[in-house]
């Protein structure tokens, strides 16, 4: 289908813009270079709109963005259940790419002080106060104080279904006294003790009681 097959005022959620470069950025506005996203090749955008000279809005994570389709994708019209499918897939790259970032986020802080108490991680964190702050800072989300509080929280979840963001308890059940976020591939960042202070670990460095996911 050519661009200009289009016309200007079709329905959002009847073309889809497949990546045929390599890759192709995504700008947050059509007249700044300011990249949203980078596209790779083969992966498909719900269009919104035809903004004419080449350019095309479409849907990405659970925001819009700007592709300029003139070499580097091809329109077409949706299949049936396409745009559903592309809706869900985005809706999930959209929960990943967040606790990816968040743990992206966390990472920054690795090297920093451990203080029993401490609520910033600049200056110095207890375990909670680090995940507190994370979570506040890096998702907007308010986690309670302390870490028995912190395990009442969002779903209880098993260890084959950890992913980034997702928080671990320590201690036994009815003492829980130390918690840690998965940052993926078997890992966590938490503020360990005053001689470690913000370090990566193993998840299993020592036997988690609990494993809670608070994001979606």
């Amino acid at each position: 289908t050519s661009m200009a097959a289009i016309g200007p005022g079709f329905a959002a959620g009847t073309y889809v813009a497949t990546v045929t470069a390599e890759s192709v950025n995504i700008n947050k506005n059509r007249d700044s270079e300011e990249v949203l996203f980078t596209a790779k090749v083969g992966s498909t955008y719900e269009v919104l709109e035809d903004c004419g000279d080449g350019w095309m809005k479409v849907r990405v994570h659970d925001t819009e963005g700007y592709l300029p389709v003139s070499e580097n994708a091809v329109v077409e019209e949706a299949e049936e259940g396409e745009i559903a499918m592309i809706q869900k897939e985005a809706r999930e790259s959209s929960a990943s790419y967040k606790r990816q970032q968040l743990a992206d986020y966390a990472l920054q802080f690795v090297g920093g002080p451990y203080q029993y108490g401490g609520s910033d991680p600049h200056t110095g964190v207890d375990c909670s106060g680090f995940t507190r702050y994370v979570y506040q800072h890096g998702a907007g989300i308010t986690l309670n104080r302390s870490s028995r509080g912190q395990a009442l929280q969002g779903k209880e979840i098993s260890a084959d279904q950890m992913r980034p963001g997702d928080l671990l308890f320590y201690g036994s059940k009815s003492n829980i006294d130390h918690v840690a976020m998965y940052i993926g591939e078997g890992k966590i960042v938490h503020a360990s003790t005053e001689r470690t202070g913000i370090t990566i670990s193993n998840w299993n460095y020592r036997n988690p009681v609990k494993i809670r996911s608070i994001m979606e």
